[in-house]
């Protein structure tokens, strides 16, 4: 079925409802183009007028099954404040030497939840409209394509991850949701040399998603150097620099 943008956001609940498809549709772009699950794990769907590929259970594919899970707990289960990470890995056992990671970060207001990637400069989020909200969606996926298509391939077998970091003063010390276990190491090494890319961000009057992506410099040879310009902040791409998050990460 087509899925469209809603005529209107002016409740904190249709923006969450919009902001869960886009993420929805933004990890199952991702797995798609980089080739993680087979063509039979994904079912096509619109966003309007663009063709987009989603994530589904499949019983021949308990690695799509096992993602579709987690997605459905984050957002039916979990209540508190975390960073997700989506990380790809090559060798079985040792998932904390990782090739590839997608970053999301999740913040909790008193009013509900908030996926917030704000500056700390106050926005005046009021004046967005949905229009703007669509273009800005449309552009981040078609972003996602971009880069996704022109990236250098990952290895033949990787194995993939989803992690959860939790805020300290919001989360009690023995949660954990279900279908998650407490880690056993909350570091991580990168293979090779990391490249950190911002590729978009969708604002709403009441959220903000912004898509993170960590991979290989070498992988980064082919995508054109159009679509990447470090500083420039018109450039679809953008190189990041760490922040604090990265750094304690």
């Amino acid at each position: 079925n087509a899925v469209v943008f809603p005529n209107k956001i002016s409740t904190e609940q249709q923006s969450l409802i919009l902001v869960k498809r886009l993420l929805a549709v933004a990890v199952s772009c991702i797995t798609y183009l980089r080739g993680i699950f087979p063509e039979s794990a994904y079912g096509t769907r619109y966003l309007d007028d663009l063709c987009v590929k989603i994530l589904r259970e499949d019983k021949n594919c308990p690695g799509s099954t096992q993602l579709v899970k987690w997605y459905v707990v984050l957002f039916l289960k979990l209540f508190l404040a975390f960073v997700l990470k989506i990380q790809v890995y090559t060798h079985p056992d040792d998932p904390q030497t990782i090739t590839e990671c997608y970053h999301f970060k999740f913040k909790y207001t008193h009013n509900g939840p908030l996926l917030d990637f704000s500056s700390k400069n106050k926005r005046n989020d009021s004046s967005i409209t949905c229009a703007d909200t669509k273009k800005a969606s449309i552009l981040l996926l078609r972003k996602i394509y971009v880069l996704m298509q022109n990236l250098g391939p990952l290895p033949n077998d990787v194995c993939l991850t989803m992690k959860l970091f939790y805020y300290d003063e919001v989360t009690p010390p023995d949660y954990q949701p279900p279908g998650f276990k407490e880690g056993e190491c909350e570091g991580m090494i990168f293979e090779g040399e990391p490249m950190y890319l911002n590729v978009g961000e969708v604002p709403t009057p009441f959220h903000m998603l912004k898509v993170k992506v960590t991979t290989e410099k070498q992988r980064m040879e082919n995508v054109d150097k159009s679509i990447l310009k470090q500083g420039d902040t018109s450039a679809p791409l953008q190189v990041l620099r760490l922040d604090k998050d990265d750094t304690e990460e």
